[in-house]
């Protein structure tokens, strides 16, 4: 008897314990919400930050796809992260780094980077392939990028830019937004989600060449409006005119 009451009691005692791990009212461990800065989930943060203009799971949208194996060959870290953390000046880019007034710590940013190389890089080296560098190593000649792109452009963009079977490329409100390392990625990478081809595909076994993109990127850069957002010619009133 005497050994069965001591072990009722040490039972009691255990389970008083037990309950003392958890009192009422302190939450259990998997309540605990983890501050924002403290998020490094890819799938959390790409979502959250990227994949409203760069689209789900990588595949594009208002911005170019991140999770083309091809952009990913010709874009190193360093310059992802860059323009993760600082965004690009004048354009739709913004900043996400918390140094630059952004939401993200250089860790989540890292982890943006490097899940979207793991995720969506491809193992096979494509830069094989020899594509034209992602920075240009000269400066474009926006004379030859006319003719370089009546070549490579023109039989989907229209002979002046302003659309044919593809959209226009020269409409100011676009070209207001979009820096020319912009232009020179999309027309290196293309859009495949909208059907646009890479340097490869323009013109059947004939690549554009480094300088092929540089001029063309050259030209359309010339077609960019001195002042964004000035109202188009039929906006405009007289004075006097009522508004």
């Amino acid at each position: 008897m005497k050994r069965r009451a001591f072990l009722l009691a040490a039972l009691a005692f255990a389970t008083s314990c037990s309950a003392f791990k958890n009192p009422p009212g302190r939450p259990s461990q998997d309540s605990l919400v983890v501050p924002p800065s403290e998020i490094m989930d890819f799938d959390l943060l790409y979502g959250k930050n990227c994949a409203g203009c760069h689209g789900q799971d990588g595949r594009g949208g208002a911005a170019i796809r991140l999770g083309d194996p091809l952009y990913l060959a010709i874009a190193d870290n360093v310059t992802m992260s860059r323009v993760t953390a600082d965004g690009v000046p004048e354009t739709a880019m913004p900043a996400f780094a918390q140094s630059s007034g952004g939401m993200l710590t250089a860790g989540q940013i890292d982890a943006i980077v490097q899940g979207m190389r793991a995720r969506w890089g491809k193992p096979t080296n494509l830069l094989a392939l020899n594509p034209p560098p992602y920075r240009a190593q000269s400066h474009g000649v926006p004379k030859r990028g006319a003719m370089a792109y009546a070549v490579f452009c023109s039989s989907c963009h229209g002979s002046e830019g302003r659309g044919g079977t593809a959209s226009s490329i020269v409409d100011s409100s676009y070209l207001s937004l979009v820096s020319d390392q912009g232009l020179r990625t999309i027309v290196i990478v293309g859009r495949p989600e909208l059907g646009a081809p890479d340097w490869r595909g323009n013109v059947p076994n004939h690549p554009m060449s480094p300088e092929d993109v540089s001029d063309v990127v050259a030209w359309l850069a010339d077609q960019r409006p001195q002042f964004p957002g000035e109202p188009y010619a039929s906006a405009q009133r007289t004075p006097g005119e009522l508004q």
